[in-house]
């Protein structure tokens, strides 16, 4: 896939997904700073956000002023915890809207994310706002179908040693 200069492009990444992937394939954290390298890719940055789960633990803050340090806005919402002690924390439609709401002033939006259920906007973003929907995740916990309806798809898992911080 050609990728130019003049391509102004959004990044939304899902950091959880990331994080555990990461951490339960090879015991080690992402390298954020070098995934949104890869995901410009020399093209103009419009905007690059990050979404995380607060759940008040004492290293997630240096993590998120990170993040913020390495060019993301970074989004943040609380983890529920429901009656019976199940959690639930995800940003899926936070990213969704977000990419759809900035569609028309991009060329190219980046998903970083291997999660299937981000199919339908994939498609969406490709078929009614002529955006590229470029993927980066890990190959081995990326949907194959939402590889397929990329335009591109990054693994990350090809270069562990740019995109790891940890021996792995």
């Amino acid at each position: 896939m050609t990728k130019h200069k003049e391509q102004r492009v959004g990044v939304f990444v899902d950091v959880q997904n990331m994080y555990h992937s990461a951490k339960n394939l090879y015991g080690a954290n992402a390298n954020f700073k070098e995934i949104l390298e890869a995901a410009t890719a020399d093209r103009k940055l419009i905007r690059a956000l990050a979404y995380v789960i607060k759940s008040d633990s004492a290293e997630e803050e240096t993590f998120f002023d990170a993040l913020f340090k390495q060019g993301f806005e970074v989004h943040m919402k609380d983890l529920q915890i429901f009656a019976g002690g199940s959690k639930k924390g995800d940003w899926d439609i936070g990213m969704a809207v977000d990419s759809i709401k900035m569609a028309n002033k991009l060329d190219v939006v980046v998903l970083v994310t291997g999660d299937g259920d981000f199919i339908p906007l994939v498609q969406y973003l490709q078929h009614n706002k002529g955006c590229l929907a470029e993927v980066i995740a890990f190959g081995e916990t990326t949907s194959q179908r939402l590889m397929e309806a990329a335009d591109d798809f990054i693994d990350l898992s090809l270069d562990k040693k740019r995109f790891l911080l940890k021996k792995y």
